[in-house]
């Protein structure tokens, strides 16, 4: 289907799209959040360039698309609104926030529905963001696998992320020693149908994702480690360069992302928003 009122650039054959045509800085028709809203499902992240705006304004462009999840309280600023995320990395840091692939709050019941990022200073080089398919992850198993797939679930958690927040360092994946530092899990299938596409999609990532359920971290992690693998395969992924003012919208129930941590000495600032989602089936 064509669009009348924005304009749509596939950025990789697997996903991701840049939109045209688009003023976050000022209230959207109808119309015009329809088609977003059709391009985002269609490509799984979009990115607009060029978007001088406001913290308001970027919640604002969030809450089109559903409510906003607020954020921990020991992840608040004073002075900003709860559903605000400040993500500022110190040129001293050795670690960036989102080091591995993953998808968003998947350590609670209900996960978010997407993120949105904006980029607000930007390192002269370096900081790029990845994301993978994970429609694709999921079609290019085979048979046997997706059999054996069906019906499994997997327990996430926090515990790597906080730890990690704590001492700028990582346990390796699904360590068990995250669960000193974990607050919050939950047990989620691991193929997920998508409420609205309909279509089937890996549901596991290396930061969150600890065992299958009813069985132990070691007998897990053979299987786990293939399909971490698998679903970030070149193919299935692209790969977004960031300039002062760029957006990124992705659906954290069909794409993980990952955050690059190539400029050692530079400060990287972003503000993002996250939309309430529902509970993965």
């Amino acid at each position: 289907m064509s669009y009348s009122r924005i304009e749509v650039k596939p950025l990789a054959g697997a996903l991701g799209a840049e939109v045209f045509g688009v003023d976050l800085s000022r209230e959207l028709d109808r119309e015009t959040i329809a088609e977003i809203h059709r391009a985002h499902l269609e490509h799984l992240v979009i990115f607009l360039r060029e978007q001088r705006i406001s913290d308001d304004d970027l919640a604002r462009f969030g809450r089109y698309f559903g409510e906003l999840a607020s954020l921990p309280p020991h992840r608040q600023l004073p002075g900003r609104f709860p559903e605000l995320l400040v993500i500022d990395k110190q040129p001293a840091d050795k670690l960036v926030f989102g080091w591995e692939w993953h998808s968003d709050t998947t350590h609670l019941a209900v996960p978010s529905l997407g993120s949105i990022l904006l980029g607000k200073i930007i390192p002269p080089t370096g900081g790029d963001t990845l994301f993978a398919n994970q429609y694709m992850a999921y079609d290019a198993l085979s048979h046997g696998m997706k059999a054996m797939l069906s019906g499994l679930k997997a327990r996430h958690g926090n515990g790597r992320i906080l730890m990690s927040l704590e001492h700028d360092e990582a346990l390796p994946p699904a360590d068990p020693r995250a669960q000193q530092y974990t607050t919050a899990f939950a047990v989620h299938p691991v193929v997920r149908t998508h409420p609205e596409t309909g279509k089937k999609a890996l549901f596991v990532n290396e930061l969150h994702t600890e065992r299958f359920e009813d069985m132990s971290y070691e007998e897990s992690q053979p299987l786990l480690g293939f399909l971490y693998r698998h679903a970030v395969r070149p193919e299935f992924t692209c790969r977004f360069r960031w300039r002062e003012g760029s957006i990124a919208f992705w659906d954290n129930r069909c794409c993980q992302h990952l955050a690059l941590n190539d400029y050692p000495g530079k400060r990287r600032l972003m503000h993002r928003v996250q939309i309430k989602g529902t509970r993965p089936i």
